[in-house]
């Protein structure tokens, strides 16, 4: 057994071996290879402050493991143990992984290791610790279980999350009329507007830095980043899908949600013009929709922002979608998760993100 370090001539089996963890899955959707391979070939915005080292486990000239080991100039603490993939259960091999995320700890200066972090939260964040019999959905990990027996095993500190679902069939108004009527003096809610789409992303980006700035892994982005990010998903959502809350002409908040495009993804597909196409014609199979991200700027917290972004977001699915299905809460965020009980049904699937400190 031997870890390699995916030159440019092995990058090509790295990116193989992780497209094939999802292709004969009746579960799980590979809509992270693309990413992926700009990553690997230096082709994405990000590369320019993030150093980044695929490396692969072989036992007898067969790949059972990769990785791709990742530190961030804007997080210069944490290394990076990302776009991890592992065939079965092998501690062997993962010890391999994790002895050259310790070197190259000790190369950046870094202090903790991280397991499930992609470079960044906007990325992806945790694996997968419950509902292994459930569908994955966009934007969402997927994983056997013993992934998280790795990085238990190894000492690492467990970050739980959770997300929460509801049945939009049966649901009333999350607001009352004379509620609405009382925001509607206060906040104005609008959609993106695509011909300004640059403008736009300005705007996200501003509102993310400053609603996450002390979010657990959060750290400080580029508009030229998001705008790389939103550029594919631009041909999947429509303007109705990122919207912003405004207060006196100023923007203070926005949501993110999307339709569940995995419901349109075959076992085996991948994320691609088929999906764009698909998803234009046959739209209205789609399910399940997904409540992705919303930040407030700290100074329009618990004024009812949020209340505004959430009823027109409810506008826009109601009587179209049968579930509602949101993405990752930190178990520790308290008002986040109060808001996610009281207006969701049930708690649906958990996940864990791994720190391990090495100090």
């Amino acid at each position: 057994m031997e870890l390699i370090i995916a030159n440019k001539d092995k990058r090509k089996d790295f990116l193989e071996f992780y497209k094939k963890q999802y292709l004969n899955n009746d579960l799980k959707r590979d809509t992270l290879s693309g990413m992926l391979k700009n990553i690997l070939n230096g082709r994405t915005v990000l590369c320019g402050s993030v150093d980044t080292e695929p490396v692969m486990v072989a036992d007898n000239n067969e790949i059972i493991m990769i990785s791709l080991l990742a530190h961030a100039q804007r997080m210069p603490e944490y290394l990076q143990i990302c776009f991890f993939e592992s065939e079965e259960f092998n501690m062997e091999a993962f010890n391999l992984i994790l002895e050259r995320a310790l070197d190259k700890a000790k190369e950046k200066k870094a202090s903790k290791l991280t397991g499930s972090l992609n470079i960044h939260v906007n990325y992806g964040l945790g694996f997968l610790a419950s509902g292994f019999d459930k569908r994955q959905s966009f934007g969402a990990p997927y994983n056997p279980e013993f992934y998280n027996d790795y990085f238990e095993k190894s000492g690492f500190e467990t970050i739980n999350m959770v997300s929460y679902r509801k049945d939009m069939v049966n649901s009333p108004p999350l607001i009352s009329k004379e509620v609405r009527e009382k925001l509607k003096d206060i906040y104005t809610v609008r959609e993106v507007n695509f011909k300004d789409f640059k403008k736009e992303i300005e705007i996200y980006t501003k509102i993310n830095n400053q609603a996450f700035s002390n979010h657990l892994f959060y750290y400080t982005r580029k508009t030229e980043e998001d705008y790389e990010l939103f550029k594919d998903l631009k041909y999947l959502i429509r303007e109705e899908n990122l919207i912003f809350v405004e207060k006196s002409g100023i923007p203070v908040g926005f949501m993110l949600w999307y339709p569940d495009f995995n419901e349109l993804i075959k076992k085996g597909e991948s994320i691609g013009f088929k999906t764009v196409v698909k998803n234009k014609l046959l739209s209205h199979r789609i399910k399940t929709f997904k409540i992705v991200e919303m930040g407030v700027i700290p100074g329009e917290r618990n004024k009812g922002a949020i209340l505004a972004l959430f009823d027109y977001c409810y506008k826009c699915t109601k009587g179209r979608y049968d579930t509602m299905e949101s993405s990752w809460i930190l178990s520790e965020n308290t008002k986040s998760k109060s808001f996610g009980m009281k207006w969701a049904d049930e708690e649906f699937k958990h996940y864990k993100a791994y720190v391990k400190d090495l100090i």
